[in-house]
Formats: structure tokens, C-alpha cells, sequence
């Protein structure tokens, strides 16, 4: 069936689950945080979802909201007096630098759980 809807023309193809698979099917959704439909969705193109708990990263999380806290005031210091010294964006800058680099080896290592 051929639905147009602004535009784009969409296909619409109707599916039937046992109420033992829709059931699994609604329990992973809601583990991955997903309506059911974009699970279903994301499960037939993509093949798998990755799901990863970011609360482990709170601390680090925070601490980058820190830095760009300073950044914030040391641009607004900046804009208000025209100066601003190189050291202190040099040691901002490293210290956001590090967090990051924390930050993407810890996604890029980190245990995925599979749906």
C-alpha cells in the first residue's frame, strides 16, 4: 500500500506476530528506550541495536560541563575587556582535550550490550 505524505511517498507493509513475539518485541523496544515501531524499524534495516549505559560516565560528564562552564567565562571576560591570556586557553584547552580523549576511548572500548 502507497501512502503520499508531504511529499515523500511511503510503502506500508503489514506484519503478523504471535503474542509470544510481540510481547519480545515490545520488551527489547523498551530496554533500548524506542516505541516499538522505530525499534522494529531500526531492527529491519540496521540488523542490531547497540545499547550502552552512559551513568558510569556521570563524573566525566560533569567535568566537561565544568570546563565549558570556564570556557564560557573566559570568552565573556575576553569580549568584555579585549584580552585574554594564552596560557589560561592553552590549560582550558588541554584539560577539554583529555576528557575527550577519556571520553572516546571509553566509548570505543566499552562493552555494547546486544539487543
Amino acid at each position: 500500500m502507497k501512502i503520499a505524505r508531504k511529499n515523500k511517498t511511503l510503502r506500508r507493509k503489514e506484519i503478523v506476530y504471535s503474542a509470544e513475539e510481540w510481547a519480545q518485541i515490545e520488551e527489547k523496544a523498551k530496554t533500548c528506550h524506542l516505541k516499538t515501531a522505530t525499534f522494529i524499524r531500526a531492527m529491519s534495516l540496521n540488523g542490531k541495536i547497540k545499547v550502552v549505559d552512559l551513568k558510569e560516565l556521570a563524573p566525566l560528564l560533569n567535568g566537561m560541563r565544568v570546563i565549558s562552564r570556564n570556557i564560557n567565562q573566559v570568552a565573556k571576560k575576553a569580549n568584555e575587556t579585549c584580552s585574554i591570556y594564552a596560557e589560561d586557553m592553552r590549560k582550558i584547552k588541554a584539560a577539554q582535550d583529555e576528557l575527550s580523549s577519556i571520553l572516546t576511548k571509553f566509548i570505543c572500548n566499552c562493552e555494547w550490550n546486544d539487543v
